[in-house]
């Protein structure tokens, strides 16, 4: 096999697809948040400061069906559901861990990157839109 169809869209699609949703905004602070334990919603809600209740609705959902959380129904009184994290999402965590490590140890050399960019580009442009147009050569 050549690195060409190793890395064809259609063999990495299912890659790509769960890698976007993992990636969602909340979805990783929730993986971590769970890691300690199990939560109730209101807890999460609470924890994860600007989220809407939509939309953690929508990411516990996601991240259920993606078996990464299992939801539980508490029958004692006053019911009440717990999320916590399956033997899958536990497993997400060391790999989450490592990537946050790599972001923290190269923050400032990604700043300077991007400074570098935009000041090489800042005469070629005067929004984010001219800086994408020039960088893929469309005018």
């Amino acid at each position: 096999m050549t690195p060409l169809t190793i890395h064809s869209i259609e063999r990495c699609k299912p890659f790509t697809e769960l890698l976007a949703r993992i990636s969602e905004k909340w979805s990783l602070f929730i993986v971590m948040l769970l890691g300690d334990g199990p939560m109730r919603f209101g807890e999460i809600k609470r924890a994860a400061h600007g989220i809407s209740q939509r939309m953690l609705t929508l990411t516990l959902r996601h991240l259920e069906r993606d078996g990464l959380v299992i939801r539980s129904v508490v029958s004692m009184s006053p019911h009440h559901v717990d999320y916590t994290l399956s033997e899958l999402g536990h497993s997400l965590k060391s790999p989450v861990n490592a990537l946050g490590d790599w972001a923290f140890a190269n923050r400032s050399a990604v700043e300077r990157a991007r400074a570098t960019f935009d000041d090489r580009h800042k005469s070629n442009a005067t929004d984010g839109d001219s800086v994408r147009r020039h960088v893929v050569g469309v005018d």
